[in-house]
């Protein structure tokens, strides 16, 4: 047997055992329907906050990366210090 065969079949089997679930469900539909409404909401709001915190990390790493690049290419040693000060500024923002 293909394995997709397999996860079509495991697909659909809990899609229906799913849609049976519902239909024959002891709540009313509207508290059904809320209930679903409400933990989706949970779970896009919980995967928004962690794309967040993972957009912050990438944007802090990125700053981090641009700050060494300018004290590796520095002609000043003022400037070069600072922007490794940067660096390690966002780099421990990033974490």
């Amino acid at each position: 047997m293909k394995a997709g065969k397999l996860l079509t079949g495991l697909i659909s089997g809990a899609a229906i055992g799913a849609a049976l679930g519902l239909l024959f469900a002891p709540k009313k539909g509207a508290d059904t329907r809320k209930k679903i409404t409400e933990t989706s909401d949970n779970y896009l709001k919980d995967a928004k906050g962690k794309f967040n915190e993972f957009a912050d990390s990438l944007n802090e790493k990125t700053e981090a990366l641009k700050a060494k690049g300018k004290a590796n290419f520095s002609d000043n040693k003022a400037e070069e210090k600072m922007n490794q000060a940067k660096a390690e500024i966002h780099e421990m923002k990033s974490r």
